[in-house]
Formats: structure tokens, C-alpha cells, sequence
């Protein structure tokens, strides 16, 4: 039955568990062929606990460590978009040129809320001291 037609319905569990098997199958290939999904995930595992323990309370802790996986989900976005433009054929066209350039700014921006969050807890405590 096409997508369109069922779409509607609720999934159940047996649809919940497909769709989170193609969700970690989308990170596994992720991580196998995308270099930078590799670091921001490395990043990840690092930046997590110093999040947990550099963070004062619960409000802290969530705007620290809620900036975060934002940036995995935009580098996912950004491989996908460049996997289906590679799709296409690897010569250049503006548009697709474009696209890869939006979605790398999709993840620069994101980043760039990391340091921000980060900063603006961190840097005043440590002035502070």
C-alpha cells in the first residue's frame, strides 16, 4: 500500500520499531561514511559529561547539553541532502551547489549556538573567579 494511503493511521508499535530501526540505520551509515558526523559525534561524547558536571542546575544542564544534539541532527540533514545530490551526478550545477552550501551553513549556524550557550554560562563564572 503506497505511504500516502496509510499515512493517516496510527503506527503501533511494530511502525514505531521500523521506524526507529531506519533512524539508527541512518546514523550507522552516517557515521561510516561522513568524517565530520564522526567528530561532532566524538565532540558529543566528550562534551556531554563536562556538560552534566560544569552545569549549576537543571536549566543549565538542559540549555548546555540541548545545543548540542541539535548540531547531529543538522549534519544528518546536510549528508542527506549531499547524498542525494551525488545521486544526480558529482558535476557541478549552482543549484546543487547551493544546497550543499545552505546545509553546511545549517550546521555552522548551529555550532555556533553551541559556543554561544556554552559562553554565555561559562565564560561569567569563570570572569567571576
Amino acid at each position: 500500500m503506497p505511504a500516502e494511503l496509510n499515512s493517516h493511521l496510527p503506527r503501533g508499535p511494530a511502525g514505531a520499531w521500523r521506524a526507529l530501526k531506519w533512524s539508527l540505520k541512518g546514523i550507522g551509515i552516517c557515521w561510516r561514511t561522513e568524517e565530520s558526523f564522526r567528530l561532532e559525534g566524538w565532540l558529543l561524547l566528550v562534551f556531554v559529561p563536562a556538560g552534566i558536571w560544569l552545569a549549576h542546575d537543571g536549566i543549565e544542564r538542559a540549555i548546555l547539553l540541548g545545543s548540542l544534539a541539535p548540531v547531529l541532527a543538522a549534519e544528518l540533514l546536510n549528508s542527506a541532502i549531499e547524498a542525494l545530490i551525488e545521486r544526480y551526478g558529482a558535476e557541478h550545477h549552482e543549484m546543487a551547489g547551493r544546497a550543499k552550501d545552505m546545509g553546511s551553513a545549517a550546521v555552522f549556524l548551529l555550532m555556533m549556538n553551541v559556543l554561544l550557550c556554552w559562553g554565555l554560562i561559562l565564560i561569567p563564572r569563570w570572569l567571576a573567579h
